[in-house]
């Protein structure tokens, strides 16, 4: 094939004429900077949507506009964009070594490309690239906005959220990558319709809260995987705008609907946080007891969403632990509740009582958020388990446990260690089956120094 993908819908979707086209991208950023709420922080994430620029520019536009401070620091863009012509399996690579547009072309990034080379939903599509234009419509605004950079084009066909996000975290690098998702919403609906179906998959997104179907996005499938890697790397999105085509230039009897969507990295705890939870989850417990107890509770993280877990132990014997596998709410409120729940709840003990509570040690297990496993077996997932690191979340139909990758102390062995999770899940140790679904998590930990501390907290990195 030619090395140099060439443009497929220049003249259609977006002006062929050079000049013209410069002018055009040009017109559309100045509008969105007149009235675009910029980001604090740069992003590392956009949704953006590919119809024609006069249906969905303005909309696009949106989110090029947050790229001004990063124009000369990014050097890599990862660009994942829906096939619509040619069908495949997995994400698919263009074979090139360019794509052009109107406006010049685009270097591929070959050490990039290297980087896929051992991912099996990784594959070379040149048919998949060459009329698709859900990709190639973002082009000639990335050439406006930035700077020299090179370019990772992939053709989403059919793959799962998991393959989708190691894809992204195998690319996610640091400031000199930015990853773009292209993906309009709701397809041909009534004008009010389609208001109710975007806006609640709108909701979704910002909610980091998938699955998105391909009803409600022509992108799901990249904006699932997305969803996975913004939870793990904690990302907090923002909706820039939502419309339609009828708002635009179609009428309202059939619309497509479009939507614009920034994902920055959200203020996390420090190393240290412990000594900013642990007295939280201590003053939740007393002031429960009737006893008071004070506790900074002023940090902004706290009130980003977070998933724990509270371990009481006494005398090194287990008091109660009760926790979060997904973040629900913020995570102040999920270590106030798992505290009292610890303390009062756990079916396995009677409630803590005033005289315990100064012998009581508490350790905070923060949890990353999950990511699904794809194996081929029990013994392929097993091989893929990372003792000590890896917690994990055991489902068989209604059936659900888990253990925190503390529990590995004690079963160093990977097949013991799922064993007697299937046996907390009440199935034979020795049960396997198509439906299973494994699910692994990373933690960071803090416990009390000592039973009745005062701000002591005694950090242990557990990779998250």
């Amino acid at each position: 094939m030619d090395p140099v993908r060439q443009p497929a819908v220049a003249g259609s979707f977006y002006p062929a004429n050079a000049t013209i086209l410069s002018g055009e991208v040009s017109r559309l950023l100045d509008a969105a900077r007149s009235r675009a709420e910029i980001v604090t922080d740069s992003p590392k994430v956009l949704i953006v949507p590919h119809a024609g620029y006069i249906y969905s520019g303005s909309t696009a536009a949106l989110a090029y506009a947050q790229l001004s401070a990063v124009r000369d620091s990014v050097r890599r863009v990862v660009l994942l964009g829906p096939v619509h012509r040619v069908p495949v399996r997995g994400l698919a690579l263009a074979g090139a070594t360019a794509f052009a547009t109107p406006l010049g072309e685009i270097e591929l990034d070959a050490d990039a490309t290297r980087l896929l080379a051992d991912l099996p939903q990784v594959v070379v599509s040149a048919a998949a690239h060459a009329r698709e234009h859900s990709m190639e419509v973002q082009l000639p605004f990335l050439q406006t906005v930035l700077g020299k950079f090179k370019l990772v084009p992939l053709a989403v066909g059919d793959a799962t959220p998991a393959e989708v996000a190691e894809v992204l975290e195998t690319l996610w690098g640091g400031p000199e990558t930015l990853i773009v998702i292209s993906s309009d919403l709701s397809h041909f609906l009534p004008y009010r319709d389609a208001q109710a179906i975007d806006q609640e998959t709108a909701r979704r997104i910002i909610s980091l809260s998938g699955p998105i179907t391909h009803d409600q996005a022509c992108g799901g499938t990249p904006i699932n995987g997305l969803l996975l890697a913004a939870k793990k790397r904690h990302l907090r999105p923002h909706l820039l705008g939502l419309c339609n085509s009828g708002d635009t230039a179609g009428d309202r009897g059939r619309v497509v609907g479009y939507a614009a969507f920034a994902f920055t990295q959200a203020p996390m705890p420090s190393t240290n946080a412990g000594q900013t939870l642990l007295p939280i989850a201590r003053a939740s417990i007393a002031r429960a007891l009737g006893q008071p107890y004070a506790s900074d509770e002023s940090a902004p993280w706290l009130m980003e969403p977070g998933a724990c877990f509270i371990t009481l132990t006494q005398k090194g014997q287990l008091r109660g632990c009760i926790g979060s596998l997904e973040a629900r709410r913020s995570l102040i409120a999920d270590v106030r509740g798992n505290a009292v729940a610890a303390a009062f709840h756990d079916p396995r003990f009677s409630p803590l009582e005033r005289h315990e509570l100064d012998h009581t040690r508490i350790e905070i297990s923060l949890l990353s958020p999950m990511l699904p496993m794809t194996f081929s077996s029990e013994a392929d997932a097993l091989s893929q388990l990372k003792p000590g690191v890896d917690g994990v979340v055991f489902e068989y139909g209604s059936r659900r446990s888990t253990f925190l990758p503390q529990v590995w102390e004690q079963l160093p062995d990977a097949a013991e260690f799922i064993a007697h999770l299937k046996h907390k899940a009440g199935v034979p140790p020795a049960f396997w089956a198509e439906e299973i679904r494994l699910l692994r998590y990373s933690v960071s930990k803090w416990r009390e120094a000592s039973p009745t501390p005062r701000s002591e907290a005694t950090p242990s990195s557990q990779g998250a």
